[in-house]
């Protein structure tokens, strides 16, 4: 019998901390979260101060059993989960099952807590535990209530009036509105030009470069040359005024010294890890948790760096001692300071007062623990060592030099330099920059000048420039704003960035997000009738709210009041009042210059599209699928009105079957008769001609030839299918047995075998009741496979024209109290949009 069961979240973890306490402890693993919230409406109930009603996790209901069978044989509990509000509320949930379970009975239960996985932090933890913290889990309470209340009923009102499948969340959506409003500007942008001039240097040391810092008594700015004729009437000035010769009139010297960076946050780590490294910020983050929670580095499992989940920059007294320590002997003494460099937490919402991310060992460094580490493991322990190190080293020091270089009286060049005295913390790490250009002048060496030097003018030279739009964000640039922002926090960002490539509201393009046409829709829906939820000082705001719960500062269940009111009713109104059309926010591109019809482009089921006419019309209006490159925001009137020339009439083939070129739902094609031949990757629709269709068709008729191996005169035929030879009459199909030669069947044994062979189902896909139930599955359907019943079935299930407290109000409870009931939890599953519509088929 085991005195002490130790529960932690992860079986690695599990593994190397019950090697560091030894006999008379059993550790068994959570597997993450044990308990969510039951996953329909009622789930938080508002009436009842959001009581929460939870289930338990189906997939990790054979762990909680593991757990309950060992805890029988054991005197105390030890719930050692994650050191944050997540890992918090995890030992809460598991506590409530268990006490629930009656299990708690005549045995103590106890919360410890470590920052790394040492055999010391392990067991100075053991040794002294405490209680669970009501404050934090109430703030994990209030951010999963928040999180539920807007994603269950934003999402369902998303599907109803944009297309099924889509979600909003309260981080998730302020997120897209900042990549949205970056290509909105990048779209507004408008190029200036502006003219630069450098005169080309020359000593008998060394030829060096200057820019012009004056022109006729007036410092230069940007624009100050703004075109290629005041450029050029500038440079021959110049040149007239120097005659051939410049003279140095003041030489500037002084040491300038850069300090490092701290050590590693998560979100920092996040960023180095996509810019040093080419990580996602989800790679970087899995990879870290990897290092924490043990890696066998050939004398037993060991984790390697602290908690990857931390806003902290402090390093405990103990590690600096270590890292000076190991400065001094690997680099010298001159790189320690004479004090410890200390830093401070920039972020507004730092959390509870973890250490930065740092190695829990200097003894481990990279050589040494290399070999036992894949690629990512390494690198990224590699960076984190690196710049734990740098954080406690003394700054570099440059030597920077400025010159000013006369031409005339009026007129003068200024050239910079510098040169690395002593690296410092350079010699261990150099922190990456984004969409930013690294110091030029470092390391750039100017000769020796001295005041009242003539120097050689070699020429001078005019540059045109144009100003560049702000760049679209990247996953590091993209973390960093959001963390300035104060949204979210940094151990969510990578699901966040997840979300919204897997919805497809974002796009990478050459490592950059570009929000799609289905992303501005969304996103401008929600700017338009729910502005909180976007909101960015919002957002911060309830950040900074939840903050407060978990201090102890803030009481939650006011905190989700004051948030759900009014939202709820934004729901309501949204839900009645506003259109599908009004909600896809169509694009006006102008007229039709033939019929005199609006031409609009917008979001449809099927994708992006433009269409010419209105449903008011007594002609049915045409519609138009966007090529892959088109985007509803960009597109104009002449690049519309080009997509209605398909189908495209390219001649006959030679049967006299006409061929033609279009787009259909499943990509282009030519058709010829009433048959159809796929176009391939490098085929256009709008310019593919004869030769090539009649090829790609010639193509198609051979398949079909070989894909008949028999055929009798009543229409029966043997075919070669994808899964196999098979017997059809057009109405069934019976598949031929292996060891049967499919050439050899008989027309009498081909009508046996469709006789016995069973009906074919039906194309249209039923939902079946139950199962779907016992899946909890929210978005059922598409809109082309589903019967009128099924619909109406699912509609009661994705939509909420009330309070989802009203529908189906938890138990009435206090919050921490509720009962688990016996529910599935599948997540909510949302299948994707069907592919685009075929132009001239129908869309909303």
């Amino acid at each position: 019998m085991s005195e002490n069961l130790v529960i932690v979240e992860s079986p690695a973890k599990a593994k190397t901390i019950k090697k560091y306490l030894g006999p008379g402890y059993e550790v068994l693993a959570s597997y993450g979260h044990v308990r969510d919230l039951v996953p329909k409406n009622g789930a938080v109930d508002p009436d009842n101060d959001f009581a929460m009603n939870y289930t338990i996790i189906d997939k990790n209901k054979k762990h909680v059993d593991a757990i309950k069978k060992a805890l029988k044989k054991a005197d105390t509990l030890l719930l050692a989960t994650d050191p944050d509000r997540e890992g918090e509320a995890i030992s809460w949930h598991l506590y409530e099952l268990l006490k629930d379970a009656g299990l708690l009975e005549g045995r103590e239960a106890k919360r410890v807590v470590f920052y790394e996985i040492t055999k010391r932090a392990v067991q100075e933890a053991i040794a002294n535990p405490r209680g669970l913290s009501e404050d934090l889990i109430d703030a994990q309470q209030a951010r999963r209530a928040l999180d539920y209340l807007v994603g269950f009923n934003l999402s369902p009102l998303l599907w109803k009036k944009i297309n099924p499948g889509l979600s909003a969340g309260r981080v998730q959506s302020p997120a897209l509105r900042m990549i949205v409003e970056r290509e909105q500007e990048i779209e507004a942008f408008t190029a200036r030009e502006y003219w630069s001039i450098a005169a080309d240097c020359r000593t008998k040391d060394q030829p060096f470069a200057a820019r012009l810092y004056e022109l006729d008594g007036k410092k230069v700015a940007q624009f100050t040359l703004e075109d290629e004729t005041s450029a050029t009437a500038a440079r021959e000035r110049l040149e007239a005024a120097a005659a051939g010769k410049l003279t140095v009139t003041k030489v500037d010297r002084r040491e300038r010294k850069r300090h490092a960076a701290p050590p590693f946050t998560t979100s920092t780590m996040q960023q180095e890890g996509v810019r040093k490294l080419g990580l996602t910020a989800s790679r970087a983050m899995r990879t870290a948790q990897e290092l924490y929670e043990g890696v066998d580095i050939g004398q037993g499992t060991v984790g390697l760096i602290t908690y990857m989940r931390t806003d902290s920059v402090n390093l405990s007294n103990d590690a600096i001692g270590e890292i000076r320590q190991h400065i001094g002997e690997s680099y010298g003494a001159d790189y320690v300071p004479e004090t410890p460099n200390q830093y401070r937490t920039k972020s507004k919402n730092a959390q509870e007062a973890h250490e930065a991310i740092r190695p829990t060992s200097i003894a481990n460094t990279p050589d040494k623990v290399r070999a036992f580490l894949n690629r990512d493991q390494f690198r990224l322990y590699e960076m984190i060592f690196k710049r734990t190190l740098a954080s406690q080293m003394n700054p570099a020091i440059f030597d920077q030099v400025s010159v000013d270089l006369s031409a005339g009286d009026e007129h003068s060049f200024r050239a910079t330099g510098s040169t690395l005295k002593f690296p410092g913390f350079i010699a261990a790490y150099r922190e990456d920059e984004d969409d930013q250009a690294s110091d030029k002048d470092d390391d750039r060496r100017l000769p020796p000048l001295e005041e009242g030097q003539q120097i050689e003018l070699a020429a001078i030279n005019a540059t045109q420039h144009f100003t560049e739009p702000p760049p679209r964000f990247t996953e590091a640039s993209l973390v960093k704003t959001l963390e300035q922002y104060g949204i979210g926090r940094p151990s969510t960002y990578a699901s966040i960035i997840s979300t919204l490539r897997s919805r497809e509201y974002v796009e990478l393009e050459q490592r950059r997000f570009r929000p799609t046409d289905m992303g501005r829709v969304v996103n401008g829906f929600l700017t338009e009738y729910f502005r909180d939820v976007v909101d960015y000082e919002f957002t911060a705001k309830l950040e900074d709210e939840l903050d407060a719960v978990s201090r102890g500062e803030m009481d939650w269940v006011p905190l989700l009041r004051e948030f759900w009111e009014p939202f709820s009713k934004r729901i309501e109104h949204t839900q009645q009042n506003v259109s599908r059309q009004e909600a896809a926010q169509g694009r006006e591109l102008g007229v039709d210059p033939k019929s005199g019809k609006p031409v609009v482009a917008r979001l449809g089921r099927f994708g992006p599209f433009v269409q010419i006419g209105t449903k008011d019309d007594e002609e049915k209006p045409k519609f138009a699928s966007l090529r892959p490159h088109q985007s509803i925001a960009t597109i104009t009137l002449d690049e519309a009105m080009e997509l209605f020339k398909l189908p495209r009439k390219l001649g006959e083939t030679p049967e006299g079957e006409p061929v033609e070129a279009n787009i259909g739902r499943f990509g282009p094609y030519v058709k010829f008769g009433n048959k159809f031949a796929s176009l391939g990757k490098e085929d256009d629709p709008y310019t593919v001609e004869l030769p090539r269709a009649l090829e790609l068709i010639e193509v198609k008729k051979l398949a079909e030839k070989n894909r008949i191996i028999n055929e009798f005169d009543d229409g029966i035929q043997v075919l070669n299918g994808r899964y196999g030879p098979y017997v059809t009459d057009g109405n069934k199909n019976a598949k031929i047995p292996k060891d049967d030669d499919p050439k050899a069947i008989t027309h009498e044994q081909a009508i046996e075998m469709i006789a016995k062979a069973p009906e074919r189902k039906g194309r249209g896909r039923k939902a079946a009741p139950k199962a779907a139930a016992k899946k909890a599955t929210t978005t059922k359907t598409a809109a082309k496979s589903t019967t009128k019943a099924t619909a109406k079935k699912t509609a009661s299930k994705t939509t909420t024209k009330k309070a989802p407290a009203k529908k189906a109000p938890a138990k009435k409870a206090p919050a921490k109290k509720t009962t688990t009931e016996k529910a599935t939890s599948g997540k909510t599953a949302a299948k994707k949009s069907a592919p685009k519509s075929a132009s001239g088929d129908k869309a909303e």
